[in-house]
């Protein structure tokens, strides 16, 4: 639970959190559009999201796109209840 915990614990990444559970399945390239962030930047802030067991990654040739994990214990769904807005 500490790497969800701290997962959570940066404003940005709350924010792509909730981004992608509003928008459903997105690609990185409108994650760095939406956020104006460089694609390095928003890889590291996936990566750390996907390590927490909160998103799914499906390749897509060059693209990356990335939605909520299904299913998601009780501990995440919460979580995501408490984030959303």
């Amino acid at each position: 639970f500490l790497k969800t915990i701290g997962s959570i614990n940066d404003e940005t990444r709350v924010k792509i959190l909730q981004f992608i559970n509003t928008n459903g399945e997105i690609c990185v390239c409108d994650i760095e559009n939406s956020f104006e962030m460089i694609q390095s930047r928003v890889s590291r802030h996936l990566k750390i999201l996907k390590e927490a067991r909160f998103l799914k990654v499906n390749r897509r040739g060059r693209w990356a796109y990335y939605s909520i994990r299904a299913p998601l214990d009780k501990f995440r769904q919460g979580i995501l209840k408490e984030i959303s807005f």
